[in-house]
C-alpha cells in the first residue's frame, strides 16, 4: 500500500476521462480497482491499523477524482447503456459515498428492456447484478441463474482451467461474496468444488509466475466459507513474497518459463500490487477469526503460523520519495 500511495497520481483521471474515444482501461478502470481494494481493506482491518488509514485516504482521493460522484452522472448522460460506470460507482456506494442524482438516472435506465437484455459475458452479468445490489438499484435478473451460465457455475472439468478461465472464476466469487464480505454467498456445491481444485490451480499459477492471477486466487481462498486452508496459504504466500520488490510492488507476471521480461512500470504492477493487498487483507482477517475461534473453543485449533508476514502489506514508515501520497478484470 505504500507503493500504491506513492503512485496515487497515476490513478488520477485525466482530461480524457469523458472523451468519446478514450480507453477506459487506462482511465476509469485503474481508479475503480483502487477504490474497490480500498473499500475491501477498510472492511477487513481495524480502524487503528495504519493499513486502514491508508485505504481510507486513498478512497477519499479516488472519490475526489470523480467530483464526489458528479462525473458518474455525466458518464451516464454520455453513455446511458454502458455498465462500467455503475460497476465502478458501486464500490464507492458500498462505502457510503453516494450521488443521489446518478442513482436516480441509472435506476431509470436499469428498468428498460434494453438494459435487461444487453448481451454480456456471464461473469460480467454477475458484476452488473452485484453492482445494482450495492447501489440500491433493483436487480434486473436472478443471481443464481446468472451463476449457472458462468464457467465456474458449471463445475467444469478441472483440467480445462487456463488463464482466462482463472480470471473469470475469481470475479464470479468476488461478485457472489461482495468482494469477500459474505463468504456464505458461494453456494455449497461451488465452495466444495473450489476447495478441491483451488490448491492445484494456484500451485500451477505460482509455478508459472502468474503473480496477478495467483493473488486473485488467494483472494478467492480468503472468500470461501469455512476454515482457511493453512497449508495452502503458508506455501502460496511464501512463494508470492519472493515476487515482491523492495518498494512493495508486485509485477503481474514474472519471467516464467517463456523468459518474458518483467514489467515494473505502473501498468505492469498496479493491478497485481492492489490484488496482493486485497488478498492479504482477506487472508489476515480470516486467520485472525480462525485463531479467535480456536482460542475460544468455537473452532478447531490449527497452526496459525502462516507465512503472510513475508509479504509487506503496508510499510507505515514511508521511504524517501513515498511522501503524501477497478471495473471487472
Amino acid at each position: 500500500m505504500a507503493w500504491v500511495s506513492a503512485h496515487r497520481g497515476e490513478f488520477a483521471l485525466g482530461d480524457d476521462a469523458l472523451a468519446e474515444h478514450a480507453n477506459v482501461n487506462y482511465t476509469w478502470k485503474p481508479l475503480g480497482e483502487l477504490a474497490q481494494v480500498c473499500v475491501s481493506i477498510r472492511r477487513h482491518t481495524a480502524t487503528t491499523d495504519p493499513l486502514h488509514e491508508a485505504a481510507r485516504d486513498l478512497l477519499d482521493f479516488a472519490w475526489r477524482q470523480t467530483g464526489q460522484g458528479a462525473l458518474f452522472l455525466e458518464l451516464q448522460r454520455l453513455e446511458p447503456f454502458a455498465t462500467y460506470p455503475v460497476e465502478i460507482y458501486a464500490a464507492f456506494a458500498s462505502a457510503g459515498l453516494r450521488h443521489t442524482e446518478y442513482e436516480k438516472a441509472t435506476a431509470t435506465v436499469a428498468r428498460t428492456r434494453g438494459w435487461q437484455v444487453t448481451e454480456q459475458e456471464p461473469n460480467r452479468r454477475l458484476s452488473v447484478l452485484n453492482s445494482e445490489r450495492r447501489s440500491g438499484i433493483p436487480l434486473h435478473a436472478d443471481m443464481e441463474r446468472a451463476l449457472r451460465r458462468t464457467w465456474l457455475g458449471g463445475l467444469p472439468e478441472p483440467w480445462t482451467f487456463e488463464r482466462a478461465a482463472g480470471y473469470t472464476l475469481t470475479h464470479v466469487v468476488f461478485h457472489l461474496t461482495d468482494w469477500g464480505l459474505t463468504p456464505q454467498g458461494v453456494p455449497p456445491r461451488v465452495a466444495d468444488y473450489l476447495r478441491h481444485w483451488l490448491p492445484p490451480w494456484l500451485d500451477t499459477c505460482l509455478e508459472d509466475e502468474q503473480w496477478d492471477l495467483s493473488c486473485e486466487l488467494l483472494a478467492v481462498a480468503g472468500s470461501l466459507p469455512g476454515p482457511p486452508d493453512l497449508t495452502l496459504l503458508r506455501e502460496a504466500w511464501a512463494k508470492l513474497g519472493r515476487a515482491q520488490d523492495a518498494s512493495g510492488a508486485v509485477p503481474e507476471v514474472g519471467s516464467g518459463r517463456e523468459g518474458h521480461p518483467v514489467a515494473h512500470d505502473f501498468l505492469g504492477c498496479y493491478h497485481s500490487t492492489l490484488m496482493t493487498a486485497f488478498a492479504a487483507a482477506l487472508t489476515t482477517d480470516r486467520l485472525r477469526a480462525h485463531a479467535t475461534a480456536a482460542a475460544t473453543g468455537t473452532g478447531t485449533a490449527d497452526d496459525d503460523n502462516v507465512a503472510t508476514g513475508k509479504v509487506r502489506v503496508f510499510e507505515h514508515a514511508a521511504r524517501p520519495g513515498h511522501g503524501g501520497q477497478g471495473a471487472s478484470r
